[in-house]
């Protein structure tokens, strides 16, 4: 396993923009689990750990693609129909052992190989049969419904690359050259703790002061969702010996530590003063909003990410830089989610050189034109924006006035799979 460099998050600056934090983090962040074999059915959501190269042409000889007749199309004539001998059969699964000769044709199924010298299909719909003997209308293109060989993939073509992380149809295209397993990277083993006395787990009773915690489910979730192993740690309490004890026995068996709040500089916030006790840990001041300082740091040679105590700061800051820091250190290549231009049908105003990012849901105006919607409230920890929004509006740091009917960028929640 490689492991993190002692100074990996440093940084000296005093408020970070979002693009500088994204930059740093792929800047000094590389993958940090091994390799495995796989079985191509349990390779879904994993990281390729090496390209993947074909050795077969898909497909592998000119075929046909529909059902109909195969000819030649020097046979044809642009002008008027012509009768051809209907001179064999070839259904799909063999190796047809003829040759073309002068004004034959020969009766095929969709995906069966052209025999040698048939370079046009004609679809059964589009013929006139006698016998054995079938009559053909002008106006056919010259390799109409054939498929070439190599069309798709040629032997050699590198279908998939390392650090791509896998989909249904990657899959099926690794399987259409052969492969039965892939090389992956291992999933990263996570260990996700809570802090804070005032926590409890849903189901329990709620004292005066208390409150169930949501951030440990919701994180679970996201991190799960990124292909990790997760290691509930429950809720950890108000006690510095004790936030030591248990980061320091996670940090022997995982490869990443999470927890939600308590890196402040408060008297209760214990997690930022255990860390540095067993490590080290940066607190990047990010000009953001939601959102307060990331923790960033390492438990021996463990990585660590504190995020935000307030539910909806900790899901953007998830979202926007812990879920690019797993990727990277999962075996990704780059951070697929995409942002799409849409019409703001609300106003906003902001302070500038701050990125802020609006929960919004997605409706249509009165003409019929899509655009996206504020939620009523946009408080920290308002957890209900999260699930009654469909994405987050990205706002830059240069833009202080949104008007409606200005190009935004927006986030699906689609895009990071949630």
């Amino acid at each position: 396993m490689t492991q993190l460099s002692d100074d990996c998050f440093a940084f000296g600056g005093k408020l970070m923009t979002t693009a500088e934090a994204l930059a740093l983090l792929n800047e000094r962040v590389s993958t940090l689990t091994e390799t495995e074999a796989v079985d191509l059915s349990d390779a879904a959501g994993r990281v390729l750990a090496e390209d993947i190269v074909s050795r077969h042409n898909v497909p592998p000889r000119d075929n046909s693609a529909v059902d109909g007749y195969a000819l030649a199309f020097s046979d044809l004539s642009a002008d008027e129909d012509v009768t051809l001998r209907v001179a064999g059969r070839v259904p799909a699964g063999f190796a047809p052992d003829m040759q073309h000769k002068p004004g034959d044709s020969v009766r095929i199924f969709t995906g069966a190989v052209l025999p040698d010298g048939f370079d046009t299909v004609v679809m059964q719909e589009d013929v006139r049969t006698d016998g054995d003997t079938v009559t053909i209308p002008p106006g056919l293109k010259q390799g109409s419904n054939a498929r070439k060989a190599g069309e798709d993939i040629k032997a050699g073509d590198v279908i998939l690359h390392r650090g791509h992380r896998l989909r249904a149809q990657d899959l099926g295209l690794a399987a259409s050259v052969g492969q039965h397993s892939l090389t992956v990277y291992s999933p990263l083993k996570v260990a996700l703790f809570s802090t804070g006395d005032e926590l409890r787990e849903p189901g329990d009773d709620l004292t005066p002061g208390a409150i169930y915690d949501a951030n440990r489910f919701m994180l679970a979730g996201l991190i799960r969702g990124l292909g990790c192993s997760v290691t509930d740690m429950g809720i950890l309490p108000d006690r510095l010996d004790a936030v030591c004890d248990a980061l320091s026995e996670a940090a022997a068996s995982h490869d990443l530590l999470f927890t939600s709040g308590g890196v402040s500089t408060g008297e209760e916030d214990h997690v930022r003063t255990a860390v540095e006790k067993l490590g080290s840990i940066h607190a990047w001041r990010l000009a953001i909003k939601p959102g307060r300082p990331i923790a960033l740091g390492q438990v021996g040679s463990t990585a660590f990410v504190g995020l935000p105590g307030n539910p909806v700061a900790a899901m953007v800051c998830f979202l926007k830089f812990a879920r690019p820091l797993i990727l990277r250190l999962g075996g990704c290549a780059e951070d697929p989610a995409r942002t799409y231009k849409i019409r703001a049908g609300f106003q906003y105003s902001k302070k500038p050189d701050r990125r802020e990012w609006v929960r919004a849901h997605i409706a249509l105006n009165g003409d019929g034109q899509a655009e996206v919607r504020k939620f009523r409230s946009q408080g920290s920890g308002i957890l209900s924006s999260m699930v009654e929004s469909d994405g987050l509006v990205e706002l830059p740091e240069d833009l202080t006035e949104l008007q409606v009917g200005d190009l935004v960028d927006f986030l699906p929640f689609s895009e990071v799979n949630v």
